[in-house]
């Protein structure tokens, strides 16, 4: 068995099913995205790092020792600018990146590219067992790399995707002006992903998925109840429930306040949440306490607390986390921070956060079989 500390009593894929089933675990699991930050690279591995010079392998080889979920790693993105095969023009910048350039400038362009984007989603070729074998490829290859780590697959249903890429001011008008388009968008791209989880999902791989699909700021939803209900939500509960019909649990995850929206989220069937920003409204012991039927993730502040906190503080934060949720004995809660670990996060304070849920197990734990 793969320990990140000697007292581990379980496995990493039975404390992550535990926790997502509401049972008791013998600690909390641990969840990141580790892709993006040097020093944390090079504590882990013991290598000396220069800016960015690190590989796959070497995020893989920090994952094992620390996760016991992740999202599958990225490599360092370079310092490029490209230009994609419609137009849009990004500029690298190692662990991120901005968009630059749109290939038009007003609601006709913006119209006329989406309808493009619509058509192309509708006519491209879908052969369900290619998905399937390459889906187990890529996961099975990951797996190989990262131990007995649990991979947190993620995709997009369309909405965070059309909006972002025509930018909220042209998008608004969009919308307005020929809601038809978006509509039509929307029931195309939701169908597209819906399709492909039913040829892909397979709870052998991995028992967790989520969609991502970003949609506040910090002060709430960007858009209306009556427009997501219309134009996401029923996407979202399509894709949930061919996730749940192979056995996955399905997490969601948008940044920002989104609580008055959590409601509509939980009647598409999701399992749970991933990132929950405290300074924005979205305390993870409040939250738990609040729809304890729920598991929640990534409650650790990425900004204040893990960029400028010292590791006293980030150890008193995730101690204060999951003794308050009773975590240790309802599961329901997956220690995370709430932002990526990127690259202004000291590595001392991840290995604080990583620590801190180490030191606090549950001492009343029985193994299933021997409960």
């Amino acid at each position: 068995m793969e320990r990140i500390f000697p007292a581990d009593v379980m496995n990493k894929r039975e404390r992550v099913e535990a926790a997502l089933d509401l049972q008791p675990v013998d600690r909390v699991p641990i969840l990141e995205q580790l892709s993006y930050n040097p020093r944390v690279i090079a504590h882990y591995t013991g290598r000396e790092i220069a800016g960015f010079e690190y590989t796959v392998e070497d995020i893989c080889a920090a994952i094992r020792l620390t996760l016991d979920l992740a999202m599958p790693p990225v490599a360092p993105r370079g310092s490029r600018r490209v230009t994609s095969a419609d137009g849009f023009v990004h500029q690298h910048d190692n662990w991120t990146s901005w968009r630059v350039s749109r290939p038009f400038d007003d609601v006709r362009g913006a119209r006329a590219w989406l309808e493009r984007r619509t058509e192309a989603i509708a006519n491209a070729p879908f052969d369900a067992d290619a998905a399937r074998a390459e889906f187990r490829r890529s996961m099975t290859d990951l797996q190989a790399m990262i131990g007995e780590t649990v991979i947190l697959r993620y995709h997009s249903v369309g909405l965070c995707t059309a909006w972002d890429a025509i930018g909220l001011k042209l998008f608004s008008y969009l919308i307005h002006d020929c809601p038809e388009v978006f509509g039509g968008y929307m029931q195309v791209s939701g169908a597209s992903e819906e399709r492909w989880v039913r040829a892909v999902a397979d709870r052998e791989l991995s028992p967790v998925a989520m969609i991502a699909d970003d949609f506040a700021t910090k002060q709430g939803p960007i858009f209306p109840p009556e427009f997501m209900r219309r134009h996401h939500y029923p996407q979202v509960e399509a894709s949930t429930a061919a996730w749940h019909e192979a056995g996955v649990k399905l997490l969601y995850h948008s940044d920002g306040n989104y609580r008055e929206a959590l409601p509509d989220l939980m009647a598409c069937g999701v399992d749970g949440f991933y990132c929950l920003e405290p300074a924005v409204g979205m305390d993870i012991v409040d939250l738990k306490r609040t729809w304890p039927e729920m598991l929640w993730a990534g409650g650790v502040d990425g900004v204040d607390l893990m960029e400028r906190g010292t590791p006293a503080q980030v150890r008193a934060e995730v101690r204060r986390q999951i003794k308050q949720t009773d975590a240790l004995n309802t599961g329901g809660m997956i220690v995370a921070s709430s932002s990526e670990i990127n690259p202004p996060i000291p590595a001392e304070n991840f290995r604080a956060m990583v620590e801190a849920v180490g030191g606090l197990t549950n001492p009343g734990f029985r193994p299933p079989q021997s409960r």
